[in-house]
């Protein structure tokens, strides 16, 4: 895999985090979408993990 896909995945995690973290402030507390952007953020969490933190080591 390439650095330059490596670096277009990892803005896009940032921005998929970043959209979860949004609708979960604008929910007003709706239980359900509190917990499904947790579980987006949880998901974008390991693709941090897989693909950013890969990212970090190679440069």
């Amino acid at each position: 895999m390439s650095l330059t896909k490596l670096k277009q995945m990892d803005v896009r995690i940032k921005k998929i985090k970043k959209a979860a973290q949004e609708l979960k402030e604008l929910s007003g507390g709706i239980q359900a979408v509190d917990r499904n952007a947790s579980r987006i953020l949880a998901s974008a969490k390991m693709l941090e993990i897989n693909i950013s933190d890969l990212l970090e080591i190679n440069l």
